[in-house]
């Protein structure tokens, strides 16, 4: 028997055990997947923004709107080469299914934003349809909107001013993301500010955050700066920040998505050291004679070390692929069936993750039982001490 054989005997010696164990590990390096692969969205999924644009918003917090009278003064700092206002319109489909809506004016947008792609005429006919509504590709073909179409949203922030919340828009354009990553952000839609300002019951005149794309990025710094200074101290001060961070402060609104994730990782974890760990040191008691009569053969405490140490890599090697491989088609799902509004991407980044946690697991489980089978004595192990 050679020592590969040796050591997959000794794992199916005792097969439920070795199934119910393997089927912890998959399940743990499953959820480890999904987590972690949330984890990245939230803590770094957006630096393909990069710092190319800043958002200005209210300095006590963003759901607070700003005045429409900051935008000449904001222009006419050095290093902004175009600005855009936006005001989130919570908008809500159907029953009680929300969607990422927002009011803009179409062509700062179509300026500000380059990386969303739409034909000429259906920029046109956004500009000038009063209740025009763009939606971007995911989402349009979760719900099977056309152009043409009049597509009923509900506000649960912004009732028009005989106070119904229930608003008809004009769909008009459906737009793309310029690569892969840029598509996957189309599962939000944009109407057109003019007629949102007009119409909503809390009067007119004011912007959620101002949107600033910069002639140069590596002035980030020094011209959200000039920003925040030109209102400091007035009514009106504002926070102004890099796009990535923006969005990593929105999502944070709900709690610290990266510690809650940790925390869940380590339960996981910890739980998971004691269960294989368990394993692999009844395994060692179970065969302490086994182990005398191998050291009596001529095996030294290295190869005998190595036996235990195989085991227990073999185990978590085989449950952690396992659960990686499914927790990455599943995440594909779950992007899909959101739309596109959760891309869980289980990727090369996760996957580089998962592979350190196995080595550190299968270390973590298999070095104490080893080094105790290497230390045995012949004597004292066909003794059964």
């Amino acid at each position: 028997m050679t020592r590969t054989g040796f050591v997959i005997a000794n794992l199916w010696r005792k097969k439920t055990r070795t199934v119910l164990t393997l089927l912890s590990i998959v399940a743990a390096f499953l959820l480890f997947g999904l987590l972690q692969a949330v984890n990245v969205l939230f803590s770094a999924g957006a630096d393909f923004v990069g710092a190319t644009r800043l958002i200005t918003q209210a300095r006590v917090s963003f759901t607070t709107s700003l005045p429409m009278r900051l935008l000449p003064q904001i222009e006419s700092v050095p290093g902004v080469e175009r600005v855009m206002w936006s005001q989130w319109f919570g908008g809500v489909w159907q029953e009680n299914t929300q969607l990422i809506i927002q009011a803009v004016d179409p062509m700062r947008l179509h300026a500000v934003y380059p990386e969303f792609v739409m034909p000429d005429a259906q920029w046109k006919a956004f500009a000038e349809t009063r209740t025009g509504f763009i939606a971007g590709r995911q989402l349009a073909n979760k719900y099977g909107w056309k152009i043409g179409d009049k597509v009923p949203i509900a506000s649960n922030i912004f009732p028009q001013q005989d106070g119904s919340k229930n608003w008809t828009f004009d769909l008009v354009g459906i737009y793309d993301g310029k690569d892969e990553e840029w598509q996957r952000s189309t599962g939000g839609g944009w109407i057109n500010f003019a007629y949102f300002d007009e119409a909503n019951q809390f009067g007119s005149g004011r912007a959620g955050v101002y949107i600033i794309r910069l002639a140069d990025p590596d002035r980030a710094a020094e011209v959200a700066g000039a920003i925040d200074r030109m209102f400091e101290n007035s009514p009106d001060e504002t926070k102004t920040q890099t796009e990535k961070d923006f969005n990593i402060g929105f999502f944070k609104q709900i709690g610290d998505i990266g510690l809650i994730v940790r925390w869940i990782l380590f339960a996981v974890f910890f739980t998971l050291l004691l269960v294989v760990g368990n394993t692999i040191a009844q395994s060692v008691r179970e065969r302490i004679p086994e182990l005398a009569v191998l050291k009596t053969l001529g095996f030294t405490d290295g190869s005998v070390l190595g036996f235990v140490l195989a085991e227990a890599a073999a185990l978590c090697v085989i449950g952690g692929l396992v659960g990686l491989a499914i927790a990455t088609p599943l995440g594909v799902g779950i992007t899909r069936a959101t739309g596109g509004n959760l891309p869980i991407a289980v990727d090369g980044q996760v996957w580089l993750v998962g592979g350190i946690a196995i080595v550190l697991l299968s270390l973590a489980v298999g070095l104490l039982p080893a080094l105790r089978a290497s230390r045995l004595t012949i004597v004292d192990a066909l003794a059964g001490r």
